[in-house]
């Protein structure tokens, strides 16, 4: 069959997307990665761009942990041990006794009864969401959810969906309360920090209004939480917005491949819902599951987290992270208050953007600029993402050419 018919169509579609200045183009290809040397942290080299090496300011990888000895190591035993991949779906012959491992320690470092690992925390979002959603279920997301819950949201078709405006509890009372005779079940679903800007949702008060409203259901309020920018990123120990609130959610879904540097995704909640997804969540039952070897790093990464290098590291986190704040404000950058590594300069403008971005790239510096329609309009922004892998060094560094951008 002939694409001469369609191809036109995508074309046109490409063009657009390159007018509105939010085309993604070619992906900058990683070739090798420098060691720290003088203070500064790694650098990161660029096909095509000769011998220059870049500061990584756009990493998801908070704790450095995707280049810590210890990660790799135990990633190269289970190679060895398991081979490259899992060679099946995990119902057939695909679950490895470190998949079983992971999913208990996570269970336990969450605080929950069980665990279930996917290839990725897209796939977990999608794969749960619509099987905790009937056809007499009215969902209720935030604003400013991640595309995953969006998308999961369409797959499931719920019975009614309804958006409050973000982190406003006052909105998300008033959604409950007029719906409470239409509905049979309520899915309430929100990211615990949102990545476009490292603001967190107030678990606490979430959960008491959801509470509040459990018995005007008869099927009750089930709540979803994707904290995958939080665990391992935010709070003391790294358990995430959970821990910053106190709040908790019924149904908690997270990554491995941020701040435990490794790749996958997973949810925990009880054993019943665990079960219970085992058999019906698609990209579980469908998909091959991560690699044995990945499990393993990901087990490393996580013993790492729970030990007092962990603890030092979060602490780190932090310290850069406030520091690159002050900056940016005695810069004039407008920014967010906050603790997590995500540190948003909001330039309010599509063509400033991409010319800051533009900018830090000819300084070396690699960092992600986020345009309508990713954010809202008038929300367009630098996302900067600060590891613990940085120095302030690196920071410095950073200020200096932000310091040298005209605004």
């Amino acid at each position: 069959m002939s694409l001469s018919k369609v191809e036109p169509l995508f074309l046109a579609k490409l063009n657009q997307l390159q007018q509105q200045g939010v085309r993604k183009d070619d992906e900058k290809i990683i070739t090798g990665i420098l060691a720290s040397e003088d203070g500064f942290g790694l650098r990161y080299q660029l096909h095509g761009y000769g011998g220059r090496a870049f500061l990584r300011m756009n990493s998801n990888s908070y704790l450095g942990l995707a280049q810590h000895p210890a990660v790799i190591e135990a990633e190269a035993r289970a190679v060895e041990q398991y081979g490259a991949g899992p060679g099946a779906v995990r119902f057939i012959s695909g679950t490895y006794a470190s998949h079983v491992e992971l999913e208990r320690r996570l269970a336990a470092f969450h605080g929950r009864e069980a665990a279930m690992l996917f290839s990725a925390a897209y796939a977990t979002m999608v794969g749960v969401l619509p099987q905790l959603i009937s056809g007499q279920t009215l969902v209720v997301s935030d604003a400013l959810n991640h595309n995953c819950i969006i998308n999961a949201i369409r797959l499931a078709q719920p019975a009614g969906k309804a958006i409050y405006a973000h982190g406003d509890m006052h909105d998300l009372e008033k959604i409950l309360s007029t719906n409470r005779d239409r509905y049979q079940r309520v899915c309430v679903v929100t990211d615990g920090v949102f990545s476009m800007r490292g603001d967190h949702a107030p678990l606490d008060e979430f959960d008491a209004c959801c509470a509040k409203h459990q018995s005007d259901y008869p099927e009750g309020i089930v709540t979803v939480v994707d904290d995958s920018h939080g665990i391992g990123a935010f709070g003391k120990t790294g358990r995430g917005t959970e821990e910053i609130t106190g709040g908790r959610a019924d149904v908690l879904v997270a990554t491995l491949g941020k701040a435990f540097g490794v790749n996958g995704g997973y949810v925990t909640a009880s054993a019943t819902v665990i079960a219970y997804l085992r058999e019906t969540a698609p990209s579980y039952i469908y998909s091959n599951p991560i690699t044995p070897a990945e499990a393993a790093a990901a087990l490393a990464a996580l013993d790492i987290l729970e030990s007092t290098e962990g603890l030092d590291q979060l602490n780190r986190l932090r310290n850069l992270s406030t520091k690159l704040r002050s900056g940016l404000q005695q810069l004039g950058f407008e920014t967010l208050p906050g603790e997590h590594p995500i540190v948003p300069v909001f330039i309010r403008d599509t063509a400033k953007t991409a010319a800051l971005v533009a900018h830090l790239f000819d300084h070396n510096i690699l960092a992600t600029g986020l345009n309508y329609p990713v954010v809202p309009q008038g929300d367009q922004e630098i996302r900067l993402q600060v590891s613990a892998g940085h120095t302030e060094r690196d920071l410095d560094y950073l200020l200096n050419a932000l310091a040298d951008f005209s605004q």
